[in-house]
């Protein structure tokens, strides 16, 4: 009987055939990676295989002598006779599912992933195979996310009710994904933008590979905060309560998560709002995407996974079943990101 074309260990996603990871947790010899967070993406690697939009991300994270080499989305390369593609997840800019193919059997690996259209990264495609590897972060149906224009529309209406007010604005967002996806809907009319450090790095990498994105100024010890009036002001989780963030008082804040579904947790995280945008599927997408694969094998990592694998197999007759992994999805506090973006020194914190 041919093993499965893909395996759980202690290192992560392996494909024997290929002798290569997907995502792996440990310093491998080869590693495709779907996306450049911190969680999937991590330091030590022999050798890194991702999107041609997630290597600069990469590089500037764990370092420009990392090896590696991109793919454009739909491209194909052959690993020891295992055909290998990347395919949007629409989860981040420069996000993918790996789809690999061999002797007749195809595995995707989705990553992390949403079905929402952000305005900023390619939207996911569904890839049909036999075996599916999904998340389940968002996998309860009281996750049902607001449409994309509605929450950037509450969000320049709390910015231009703040600077009416004589406050500025402090918005959290994950520095890779979120804070450009935000940035890229802002109304710059009402105000003047800033950013921490984090973010502007970011952004930098952002619009020499991707585009444009609303003009802002990076805030470091040049920049005289007291004068500072009704902006908006994007910076990163870590910023919680930090003598940064209460530079800017008088100032509300806001955070965006799609944990903010909840509003239990905006009053626990003491936020004066909390708008629910998430770079993860919801219920419905998750899903939508699962179905769309015609998987009849699907394995539920990271999230309600045991919840939702129970879920996948009474209601919709799969194979489902939970797979433990180091993957965090979508968390309040930017702990990974501390580590990677803000171990470089920058004036700004």
């Amino acid at each position: 009987m041919q093993k499965p074309l893909l395996s759980f260990d202690d290192y992560g996603i392996y494909c024997a055939a290929a002798d290569v990871y997907i995502d792996p947790w440990k310093p491998v010899k080869k590693a495709i990676i779907t996306h450049a967070h911190s969680d999937h993406a991590r330091w030590g690697m022999g050798f890194y295989l991702a999107h041609e939009h997630a290597i600069p991300v990469m590089k500037y994270r764990l370092g420009e002598d990392i090896k590696t080499q991109s793919l454009k989305y739909g491209e194909e390369i052959i690993m020891n006779g295992v055909k290998i593609s990347l395919h949007p997840a629409g989860h981040i800019w420069g996000s993918a599912q790996v789809r690999l193919e061999y002797k007749g059997e195809v595995w995707v690996v989705s990553g992390d992933y949403k079905l929402q259209a952000d305005g900023i990264s390619v939207p996911f495609e569904p890839i049909k195979c036999n075996s599916f590897i999904t998340e389940s972060t968002f996998g309860l149906p009281i996750y049902n996310f607001p449409e994309t224009q509605e929450v950037h529309e509450e969000i320049n209406a709390w910015w231009q009710t703040n600077r009416e007010e004589g406050k500025n604005s402090v918005l959290l967002a994950y520095s890779l994904g979120k804070a450009q996806r935000v940035m890229a809907h802002l109304d710059p009319s009402i105000g003047n933008i800033y950013t921490h450090g984090a973010v502007h790095n970011i952004n930098e990498i952002y619009e020499a590979h991707i585009g444009p994105l609303p003009e802002a100024l990076r805030i470091d010890s040049s920049v005289n905060r007291k004068e500072i009036k009704g902006a908006m002001i994007i910076a990163p989780p870590s910023a919680i309560s930090t003598p940064w963030m209460r530079s800017f008082s008088p100032y509300k804040w806001a955070i965006c998560s799609g944990w903010m579904q909840l509003r239990g947790t905006r009053r626990r995280r003491g936020a004066d709002r909390g708008f629910i945008m998430s770079d993860h599927a919801d219920w419905d997408q998750l899903n939508t995407a699962v179905l769309a694969t015609g998987a009849e094998n699907v394995y539920v990592t990271h999230g309600y996974k045991s919840i939702y694998a129970k879920w996948l197999n009474s209601n919709y007759g799969l194979n489902a079943t939970e797979v433990e992994t180091l993957y965090t999805g979508e968390a309040l506090e930017e702990t990974a990101e501390i580590e990677t973006t803000e171990s470089k020194p920058d004036e700004s914190i």
